[in-house]
């Protein structure tokens, strides 16, 4: 690859995920303390980019990548995302805040797929240049953490003011890009996009327990995004924003460590550790504060690399692999929309309806019994994934397969 595309291509993944991390693990905190939104607006909101994960891949399958240049659509999308970002930072009404995040989650998550598409197009070997090129994400996400929590604005509009910023220098940019032309040959189906054809794999009875677990975590990741800045925050704790990014530092940490940890312990053993690791970290959340109780906060956000890496990074590893390759784009299809679409979307609701439940009349939150809920989720999810789950292969995972999810 040519050293400029590789610097475009770095340069454009850095402003993707600066956008989204600018605004998306502080809003809760923005809507109960600036809109005053309760628990279950906070969960509407979050179910918005659920929905929009959902629509995405047929906008960029059946749309984007037979009609338009990728680069373009990138440009476009952003630049219409910085005007409905506009709007947001004049809006001060909690009730219309849905629609509004909504309407810019579905100019958005197309954006996820199509910065990778355009980056792996450009490449000759993506398993060995795609990872250093998507690495720049992650640490464009702890930076822009970084730079809220030093300047304490993580409660104002001004995430979303930066975002918008963000969004129009990058839509700007992606039309420098490299050219990524609509692939004129392909002919996608509705079916292909929902992953039907991967349907088959549901007669492994582990795999169906493997996928049905993926869906259940999902309810407590929910938790995590929606509900762990505004809980550290009453929970005393200091430059939240600042010391969250320590989980995007663990995920990099562990994602390097999938080689060995899947040589020394097989699919099963991680994905327990991983679930496991869910609840200590609910637990953690829960019973820790700001004060001398603050190790425990540290290790429920540094356990966060362990819970992403090792069950979902893993899980898709072992869906690659089941899969074969046939089937192996649908089966991944599927779990990402089931995952990230359908998990999600349901646990960020049922965050929101738990957090009411646990808001005092004074409006302070019972934080305790609003982590327990996730912990108990969780642990419900193990005892089922441990009794029925039994891979009897072990399967070695090739470089490509880790490349870092969501961050």
């Amino acid at each position: 690859m040519h050293v400029s595309t590789r610097v475009k291509l770095s340069v454009m993944m850095f402003l993707q995920f600066f956008v989204w991390g600018a605004w998306y693990g502080q809003m809760s905190k923005y809507l109960l303390t600036e809109l005053h939104a309760t628990g279950d607006q906070v969960g509407n909101a979050y179910a918005a980019f659920s929905l929009a994960m959902i629509i995405a891949p047929f906008f960029v399958g059946m749309i984007a990548d037979r009609y338009f240049a990728a680069q373009k659509v990138l440009g476009v999308l952003n630049l219409l995302g910085a005007v409905i970002l506009y709007f947001i930072t004049q809006n001060t009404n909690a009730d219309n805040f849905f629609l509004l995040i909504l309407g810019y989650c579905l100019t958005f998550a197309p954006t996820l797929a199509l910065t990778s598409s355009i980056a792996m197009q450009q490449m000759t070997s993506p398993e060995k240049e795609f990872p250093g090129i998507r690495v720049l994400g992650t640490v464009a996400w702890i930076i822009v953490t970084n730079i809220v929590g030093y300047y304490g604005f993580g409660d104002k509009v001004t995430i979303f003011q930066l975002s918008m910023y963000s969004a129009a220098i990058l839509g700007v940019f992606a039309f420098t890009l490299p050219n990524t032309p609509p692939k004129a040959t392909t002919s996608t189906s509705f079916s292909q996009i929902l992953g039907l054809d991967a349907f088959k794999l549901f007669k492994d009875r582990s795999f169906a327990i493997f996928f049905l677990s993926s869906v259940l975590i999902c309810i407590p990741l929910s938790f995590y995004y929606a509900m762990a800045n505004p809980s550290l925050t009453d929970g005393g704790m200091q430059n939240v924003e600042n010391k969250m990014s320590l989980g995007q530092a663990s995920e990099v940490i562990f994602m390097l460590l999938i080689p060995l940890a899947y040589t020394r312990l097989g699919v099963k053993k991680m994905l327990i550790v991983g679930l496991v690791a869910w609840i200590i970290r609910f637990l953690g959340f829960g019973y820790g504060d700001g004060g001398s109780g603050e190790w425990m906060l540290y290790i429920a956000i540094i356990l966060h690399g362990v819970c992403y890496d090792f069950f979902f990074v893993t899980g898709q590893i072992y869906t690659d692999n089941k899969a074969g390759e046939k089937i192996k784009s649908s089966a991944q299809g599927l779990i990402s929309l089931a995952t990230y679409g359908i998990g999600m979307g349901i646990g960020s609701k049922i965050s929101g309806i738990v957090l009411d439940m646990y808001t005092r009349p004074d409006g302070s939150k019972d934080w305790l019994s609003v982590w327990l809920v996730p912990a108990g989720i969780a642990a419900a999810v193990l005892i089922v994934f441990v009794l029925l789950f039994n891979d009897r292969k072990k399967i070695q995972p090739t470089e490509g397969e880790l490349v870092p999810g969501n961050l």
